[in-house]
C-alpha cells in the first residue's frame, strides 16, 4: 500500500514539474519575441471577408553579405573566407550575440568570392548573354561553420528585408535565383537540405562528395567539379599503376573525407591493394588526436600514404609531422589539398602526386583582383581586414599593433599571396563556370532569339524552380571548356595528374605530368606524359609492399591473420613449376617435359642414346655381331654333323633352337644402339624379351633332359655294388662283367661311348 501511494505521488510530481516547465518556456518565448521586436499585425478593423494583410518581421540579427550588388536577378554566393567561427558560451538567459568569424582570412577563398564578382560584371557587360539585364549578387562568408552556412542560406532564401508584407502568410518572394557554393561537402549538404524543398538551385564549385549525386535527397544540387567517386577510382588506378600494394590511408572526419575514402577503399580492394591503417581526424579535434595520427604514420611500414582530406586538416597534420622527424613518405593527395599552392611550403612532402581539376586561363581576372584602390578597400570591411593582414598596417590614422599605418606605398602587385596567384586557376575556374551556368539558365528562361537577335525582358518575373529546370539542360563552352550536367548534376570527370617537384631555385612547384578522362574507354582513361619526381627528389619509383614479390619458381602462401598482401614465398615441388610472378599455385609440366633447376619453365626431355660412332657403341656392336656370327657358325657345324653321336646325344632339336635364339639375342642388342625411332622403341624390348625367354627355355629343356637321364633305371637290373674310387684304378680288363651293364644302359645313357667307363657293376 505504501509503495503504490509513493508511486502515485511521484507521478503527480513529475506532471506538475512538466507543467511548470512548459509555462516557464512559454513566458521565455514571449519575452524573446518582444525583445527581438517580432510582431505579427493584422490590418483592418473587425471581421472582413477579405484576407487580412500580414506583416512579418524576421527574428534575430540580419547577417550582412561581404559583397553585394542589386540587379534584376540576384545570385547568391557562400564561401568559407574565414577559417573559424567565434564560439559563444550561451547562458540561456539573454539573447545570444550575433555569430562572427575569427582567424585569418583564407586568401584562396577570398579569390573565389572575388572571381564570382568578376564573372557577374563580365556577364553584365556582355552583349550575347543576358543583354539588357543586370545580374546582382549577395556573397556571404560562412566562416567554415555549418550553422553559419545554414543561417546565410535561410537568409538568401528570404532576402534582406526585415519586414515582409504579404496577403496571408509570411512567405516571401525575394529569394535569390540560385546559389554558388559551398566549398565544403559537409556545408553543401546542410545548405541543400535547406533550399532543396524550395527548389532553389545550388551550384557548388568545390563540394566533391559522391553522396551529393543522389537526386532523391539533393534534387536541386549541381556542381562544376567532378564527384569524388571518379577521383577515388582514379587514385586507385594510380596506386595500382606504380605497383603499390601496401599503403596507409588518412582522411578528414567529414562527409568529404569519409565518403571519398570509402569509395577509394572499395576501388583499392578491387585492384588488390591492401591498407595497413586508416586514420581520420578533424580540425576541431584535440591535439592528442592529431598526435596519435602522426605517430601511426611514423611507425607504419607503408611508404605510400593516400590522404583524402581538405587543405585545412592537412595543414594541421603537416604541422604536427614537422615537429618530429619521421621516415620519408610518398604522399598521394586528393584534389582538395594537393593543388593548394599554400601547401607547397612543406618541403618534406616534395614528390607528392594527386589529381586536380583542369587549370584554365581567365582573361582579365588578374587585373580585376589587383584593382584594389584604397577607396575600394576602405568600403569593404573584408577587404580592409585582408589589406591590413597582408601589409601589417592599419587603414586610417589609428596606430596598429606593430606601430605602422597605411602610407600609400603598399603595392598589391608585389604581394606574394594566393589571392594574387593566378598561375593555377583550377577551383577558381569552377566558380567561373558555375556563375556562367546559372546565367545561361536564366538566359534560356527570359530571353528569346528573334531574327538573329536576342530579346530579353528584365521585367519577367521568374521563380527559382524555373531556373532549376533550365539548369538541367545547360550546355555551353567557355574558355575552351565544355559545361554541362548529367542526370545527377555532375560534369564530365577530367583531371590533371600533378606532381610536386623541386625547381632549380629549391622551391617546390606544381607540375602537370598526366591526365585522366573518365569518358574514355576502359583502360585508356589514364596517361602519363612526363617524368615524375618522388619523395626525397628520387627518380626511382618507390616500393611499398607488405611482402616482396614471389619470383617464378615459387608460390604465395598467405600469412595467418594478415591481409592478402602479406605472404611467404614457398619453392615449387621438384616435378612442378610456376612461370609467373606472385603465382598462387604451382603446376606440373606436360608429358615429355620436365622442369628446369629454377622450376620456372618446362623444356622437352633430351633424347639420349648410344651412338654407333661412340667407342662403347662400336664395342657393343662388335660383340653383338660377333656373338651372332659364332652362334650361326655353331649352328652350321651342328647341321653338318647332325648324324654324329655327339650331336645326336645333345638333342639336336633343342640345340638348333637354342642357337637360333642366341643369334636373335645378340642381334637385338643392335636395336638399343643408335637414334631411337618409333619402330625401334616398340621392337627392342618386345623382341629381346621373346628371344631371351626362348633361349632360357631351351637351356632349361636341355637341363631337364639331363636330369631325367641320370635318374632313369631298368626294372630288371638291380644295382648290387658301386665301384669306389680305388676300384677304378684296377685294370679295365678285370671288369668283364661290366660290359653287359653298360650295354644294358646304352639305350638310355647315350653319352657313354666306352663300355669300360661304366661306374657300376651288376651281379
Amino acid at each position: 500500500m505504501d509503495i503504490s501511494v509513493l508511486l502515485i505521488s511521484l507521478i503527480l510530481s513529475l506532471h506538475l514539474c512538466a507543467l511548470n516547465t512548459a509555462l516557464a518556456l512559454n513566458n521565455i518565448e514571449k519575452d524573446l519575441k518582444q525583445s527581438a521586436g517580432f510582431t505579427e499585425e493584422k490590418t483592418g478593423a473587425g471581421v472582413s471577408s477579405e484576407a487580412p494583410s500580414v506583416k512579418c518581421k524576421l527574428q534575430g540579427t540580419t547577417r550582412l553579405p561581404v559583397f553585394s550588388m542589386d540587379g534584376d536577378y540576384v545570385i547568391g554566393g557562400v564561401f568559407s573566407i574565414h577559417t573559424y567561427k567565434h564560439t559563444v558560451m550561451h547562458n540561456y538567459t539573454t539573447i545570444p550575440e550575433p555569430q562572427r568569424c575569427t582567424g585569418r582570412i583564407d586568401s584562396r577563398k577570398l579569390r573565389f568570392s572575388r572571381t564570382m564578382v568578376f564573372t557577374i560584371e563580365e556577364i553584365n557587360n556582355s552583349k550575347e548573354l543576358l543583354p539588357g539585364i543586370k545580374l546582382g549578387y549577395q556573397i556571404h562568408d560562412s566562416c567554415g561553420s555549418v550553422p553559419l552556412s545554414m543561417q546565410v542560406t535561410f537568409q538568401l532564401s528570404n532576402g534582406l528585408d526585415r519586414v515582409i508584407y504579404t496577403s496571408s502568410n509570411c512567405s516571401h518572394s525575394g529569394m535569390v535565383m540560385a546559389i554558388v557554393g559551398e566549398s565544403s561537402s559537409t556545408r553543401s549538404i546542410s545548405m541543400s537540405h535547406v533550399i532543396g524543398p524550395f527548389k532553389i538551385p545550388q551550384v557548388s564549385h568545390f563540394a566533391t562528395c559522391a553522396c551529393l549525386s543522389d537526386k532523391q535527397r539533393y534534387p536541386s544540387f549541381f556542381r562544376t567539379i567532378p564527384s569524388d567517386q571518379f577521383q577515388a577510382e582514379a587514385l586507385a588506378k594510380l596506386v595500382k599503376h606504380f605497383g603499390w600494394t601496401w599503403i596507409g590511408a588518412v582522411r578528414s572526419y567529414s562527409d568529404y573525407g569519409n565518403n571519398g575514402m570509402a569509395y577509394f577503399l572499395d576501388a583499392a580492394h578491387k585492384e588488390g591493394i591492401c591498407v595497413e591503417y586508416s586514420e581520420s581526424f578533424y580540425r576541431t579535434h584535440p591535439r592528442s588526436r592529431i598526435q596519435r595520427v602522426a605517430d601511426v604514420i611514423r611507425r607504419s611500414t607503408a611508404v605510400v600514404i593516400v590522404a583524402f582530406a581538405t587543405s585545412t586538416e592537412m595543414r594541421i597534420l603537416f604541422e604536427e609531422l614537422s615537429l618530429k622527424p619521421s621516415p620519408p613518405r610518398q604522399w598521394i593527395g586528393s584534389e582538395s589539398w594537393v593543388t593548394n599552392q599554400q601547401m607547397l611550403k612543406y618541403s618534406f612532402c616534395a614528390g607528392a602526386i594527386g589529381f586536380g581539376t583542369e587549370k584554365s586561363v581567365i582573361p582579365g581576372l588578374r587585373e580585376f583582383l589587383l584593382d584594389l584602390s584604397p577607396a575600394k578597400v576602405a568600403a569593404s570591411p573584408l577587404l580592409t581586414e585582408f589589406w591590413e593582414d597582408a601589409f601589417s598596417c592599419r587603414l586610417g590614422k589609428n596606430v596598429a599593433i606593430d606601430g605602422s599605418v597605411y602610407d600609400g606605398t603598399e603595392d598589391i602587385q608585389m604581394l606574394q599571396s594566393p589571392y594574387t596567384d593566378t598561375s593555377q586557376l583550377r577551383i577558381t575556374n569552377m566558380v567561373y563556370k558555375a556563375v556562367y551556368a546559372i546565367a545561361h539558365a536564366i538566359h534560356n528562361e527570359v530571353c528569346h532569339d528573334t531574327n538573329s537577335t536576342t530579346q530579353c525582358d528584365k521585367f519577367t518575373r521568374i521563380e527559382s524552380k524555373q531556373v532549376l529546370t533550365q539548369l538541367k539542360e545547360v550546355n555551353f563552352s567557355r574558355n575552351s571548356y565544355d559545361v554541362s550536367f548529367d542526370a545527377n548534376g555532375d560534369p564530365v570527370a577530367r583531371y590533371e595528374l600533378v606532381n610536386w617537384q623541386k625547381s632549380e631555385s629549391g622551391s617546390i612547384e606544381m607540375v602537370t605530368v598526366g591526365h585522366y578522362d573518365a569518358s574514355l574507354p576502359e583502360g585508356q582513361e589514364f596517361s602519363i606524359n612526363r617524368n615524375l619526381t618522388w619523395y626525397e627528389g628520387g627518380t626511382q619509383v618507390p616500393v611499398s609492399v607488405c611482402s616482396d614479390s614471389c619470383p617464378p619458381g615459387t608460390r604465395k602462401v598467405l600469412q595467418k591473420g594478415k591481409p592478402i598482401c602479406c605472404y611467404d614465398c614457398i619453392p615449387c615441388p621438384e616435378d612442378q613449376i610456376s612461370n609467373a610472378t606472385d603465382s598462387p599455385d604451382c603446376f606440373p609440366c606436360p608429358k615429355e617435359f620436365w622442369p628446369n633447376e629454377d622450376r620456372d619453365t618446362c623444356f622437352p626431355k633430351p633424347v639420349e642414346f648410344l651412338s654407333f660412332d661412340e667407342v662403347l657403341g662400336i664395342i657393343l656392336a662388335a660383340f653383338s655381331v660377333g656373338g651372332a656370327c659364332l652362334a650361326i657358325i655353331t649352328a652350321a657345324l651342328f647341321f653338318r654333323h647332325r648324324t654324329s653321336p655327339i650331336v645326336r646325344a645333345n638333342n639336336s632339336e633343342l640345340s638348333f633352337l637354342l642357337l637360333f635364339s642366341l643369334t636373335l639375342c645378340f642381334l637385338c642388342s643392335l636395336t638399343f644402339i643408335g637414334a631411337p625411332s618409333d619402330w625401334s622403341c616398340r621392337l627392342r624390348h618386345t623382341a629381346f624379351g621373346i628371344t631371351f625367354v626362348l633361349c632360357i627355355s631351351c637351356v632349361l629343356g636341355k637341363t631337364i633332359v639331363v636330369l631325367m637321364a641320370f635318374k632313369a633305371t631298368l626294372p630288371e637290373l638291380t644295382p648290387v655294388n658301386c665301384v669306389s674310387h680305388t676300384q677304378w684304378s684296377l685294370p679295365l680288363r678285370r671288369l668283364t662283367t661290366a660290359q653287359s651293364c653298360c650295354q644294358a644302359s646304352n639305350s638310355v645313357i647315350r653319352f657313354m661311348t666306352h663300355v669300360d667307363q661304366c661306374p657300376c657293376r651288376y651281379m
